[in-house]
């Protein structure tokens, strides 16, 4: 699907929200927290949840017949129609104010904030910045904002022109493998139905990617989990984070840390150690 760009119809969009609710689960808890490298545990009704769980929860809900070829919703409804034909999560911030419990009823209500069109090294690119508030009984849990980026059919991810620098060296590091079965395991925690993730024949002679794509969020929610451990266990107020370049299935991968006079300056990486996503997070 590629059709004119019109941002000022895009632009309609903005200003537009939705509501849902959901309830924190055990179960729920215990299959993020497995897929988070956490020990599993049995948690009770009261119990923290890993600090991202609000992305497992109250996710949209459409018929097969409403999907598009690349496994996500057909474009409009609540985010504006972009006929861009790829789309991936591009980065966001995060203010976390309390965990999520289990057994928490969460409310999540959301804003279109902005949308904006650019140019990049792949062509027209689409920003679509949504704003999301989460809460509970006691109060505001979670904001956040999140930018999805939209962009033209291209042959898969750019080459790189010239010599990647060299990996940046890390405090801290925690190393893992990018498994297929973890990718599943997230795309089904957080019924995300985009076919990058865990369709090979799809992300490779259609997207042109050498192979299934690590999960944006995925790759944030190890990173605050790692803040997290560093910090007595404590989430840190904001967490700002953007995407670098993907991450493929079936290499090794890091979560690294570095201490700074704000806070922590945060990233994955791959196998060559050459960051894949950035955040920053302050207490």
């Amino acid at each position: 699907m590629t059709g004119k760009l019109d941002i000022d119809h895009l632009r309609q969009w903005i200003g537009r929200s939705s509501e849902a609710t959901d309830i924190v689960t055990a179960q729920l808890v215990k299959g993020l927290r497995a897929t988070l490298f956490q020990e599993v545990g049995e948690p009770g009704t009261g119990d923290a949840a890993p600090f991202t769980v609000h992305w497992c929860l109250a996710q949209p809900v459409f018929p097969m017949s409403m999907l598009g070829p690349d496994g996500h919703p057909t474009r409009g409804g609540f985010l504006p129609p972009v006929p861009l034909p790829r789309r991936m999560w591009a980065g966001g911030e995060i203010e976390f104010l309390q965990p999520l419990r289990v057994g928490d009823n969460s409310t999540r209500t959301s804003r279109i904030a902005d949308v904006q069109v650019k140019s990049g090294s792949t062509g027209t690119l689409c920003f679509v910045s949504v704003e999301h508030t989460v809460t509970t009984p006691r109060g505001v849990a979670i904001r956040e904002r999140q930018d999805i980026v939209y962009r033209e059919v291209t042959s898969g991810a750019p080459a790189t022109a010239k010599a990647p620098p060299p990996p940046p060296q890390a405090q801290h590091r925690e190393t893992h493998v990018s498994d297929p079965v973890l990718l599943f395991r997230y795309s089904a925690l957080t019924f995300n139905g985009h076919r990058i993730h865990y369709d090979r024949d799809y992300v490779t002679k259609v997207e042109g990617y050498p192979g299934l794509i690590f999960h944006g969020p995925l790759q944030a929610a190890l990173i605050v989990e790692m803040a997290a451990k560093l910090h007595g266990g404590q989430a840190p107020k904001k967490f700002t984070y953007r995407g670098v370049q993907p991450l493929f299935e079936g290499t090794e991968f890091s979560v690294n840390a570095n201490e700074t006079d704000a806070g922590m300056e945060l990233w994955t990486a791959n196998a060559e150690g050459q960051p894949t996503m950035k955040g920053t997070a302050a207490w």
